[in-house]
């Protein structure tokens, strides 16, 4: 613990970069940010709480998403009030102040301290295993048999003590445009199009193909990124502290600087505009891949009544099964609201109302087993963003692959990162050992504990 401590002290003074992958927003993830630093108020309702509880709850996050959520679908007890504090993930924001908060929480005042905060998969490590954060089970949070493994593991530090829950599940898919698919593919077909896609030579053959009639394989050479990084058999840094790229990372390089040169993907980031106007009904681009929160929650450009093209898409697994983010809800240690917080977190993985209504009214993917199989079940439910194709029935079978291994706290960053200075590489800016010696740099800077090459 005291290591973890010292470090998250560390890390106060060398984070200031944006998130990976996940990152414009995570996991993440992924909306545009709010500004520098919002305070919102929930008004209150209903039952009265325990006369041991704070009047204030106070709630850190990097984006609106599940503020919207908690606002539609949880009840605030009578005579509390809700605190939202909200910081952009980008330039490092949102875990600078919070990680400043954190260090203030047991000197703050009871109205400003923090009772909850939300944390992402490519750091949440650095939280869950430090004294920031206490244990949700002796808050009264014991019931986790609908939720899925990989999101507890997640939550948990080095002894097994539960932390946190996520409201969430993300599987992760490919996801298509069926009209160049059937140009390309000559199917539109989740399941033929899987068959043409399920490894990463199909997927390169493909793109080939797309490129003879006018179309990219993706809108960023980092579009794969994560699919790469997930199946990645070992952590991005070994237990001796070295930067070990493994040959998942590798192989991503090389298809990066592939698809570069050949002309088969656009060379910018994920969240930048050239990439995102391609999901424009106008635009080229044939697959991107994200979890059920990227289409429904980032792909708004696809969403637009005008220019978009909701319906002209679907999903499948494609080369490999993989995930992308979610969002955890954390307990801050002294906290003065334990029984709101344990309620807030029980009801957003078991009532299953609350968890209907996340999937019916806001197409998530949620982290009720039960609740996802019903709809994956339903004959009658689908998503009609993705032309009536029943999301939840894919997701269902896709989380069953989800592994929660080889990360560390150091991912978000060195995974950003890496996709920055490659792209250098891959647009011909610099060569090859120009760009991995500005990564080294980086990472000399930004964590000098990290042994590179």
């Amino acid at each position: 613990m005291k290591k973890a401590l010292a470090l998250l002290l560390a890390l106060v003074m060398v984070l200031s970069m944006a998130a990976c992958g996940t990152s414009k927003t995570e996991e993440t993830k992924a909306a545009a940010p709010a500004p520098a630093e919002t305070q919102a108020a929930t008004p209150a309702e209903t039952e009265a709480p325990a006369a041991e509880e704070g009047k204030v709850f106070n709630i850190y996050a990097w984006n609106e998403e599940f503020k919207g959520f908690f606002e539609k679908y949880y009840t605030v007890p009578e005579g509390i009030t809700v605190n939202w504090i909200i910081n952009p993930s980008d330039g490092g924001v949102y875990q600078d102040k919070l990680d400043e908060a954190l260090l203030n929480q047991e000197n703050a005042p009871a109205d400003e301290k923090i009772d909850m905060f939300l944390a992402e998969a490519d750091y949440i490590l650095k939280y869950t295993d430090s004294e920031f954060t206490q244990d949700i089970q002796a808050l009264g949070v014991t019931d986790f048999s609908n939720t899925y493994e990989y999101t507890v593991q997640a939550a948990s530090d080095s002894n097994g003590v539960v932390k946190g829950v996520s409201f969430q599940c993300c599987p992760s898919a490919l996801i298509y445009r069926r009209s160049i698919a059937k140009d390309v593919l000559g199917t539109d077909d989740p399941a033929e199009v899987q068959a043409k896609l399920d490894s990463w030579d199909k997927f390169n053959a493909v793109a080939a193909d797309a490129k003879a009639k006018g179309y990219y394989m993706t809108a960023s050479e980092s579009e794969t990124f994560r699919v790469f990084s997930d199946n990645g058999t070992s952590a991005l840094v070994d237990d001796s502290g070295k930067l070990t790229l493994n040959d998942s990372i590798k192989a991503w390089q090389a298809q990066a600087k592939d698809f570069s040169d050949k002309g088969y993907t656009l060379t910018t980031g994920i969240w930048d505009d050239e990439c995102t106007a391609q999901m424009f009904k106008d635009g080229k681009t044939m697959c991107y891949f994200g979890p059920a929160w990227y289409f429904n929650f980032s792909m708004g450009n696809a969403q637009d009544p005008e220019k978009g093209c909701p319906g002209d898409w679907a999903i499948c697994q494609g080369p490999q099964a993989h995930f992308w983010g979610g969002t955890w809800l954390l307990a801050a240690t002294g906290s003065d609201n334990p029984t709101m917080l344990a309620d807030i977190m029980d009801t957003f993985i078991n009532d299953e109302e609350v968890c209907e209504n996340l999937i019916k009214n806001e197409s998530q993917f949620t982290n009720n087993q039960a609740v996802n199989a019903k709809f994956a079940a339903d004959p009658n439910y689908g998503n009609a963003f993705l032309g009536g194709q029943n999301d939840v029935a894919v997701f269902v079978d896709l989380a069953k692959n989800i592994k929660f291994e080889n990360k560390t706290i150091y991912d978000q960053l060195l995974c950003e990162g890496l996709q920055t200075y490659w792209r250098e590489y891959c647009d011909g800016e610099v060569t090859e050992e120009e760009a991995m010696a500005n990564y080294y740099k980086y990472i000399n800077e930004k964590y000098p504990e990290i042994v590179t090459p």
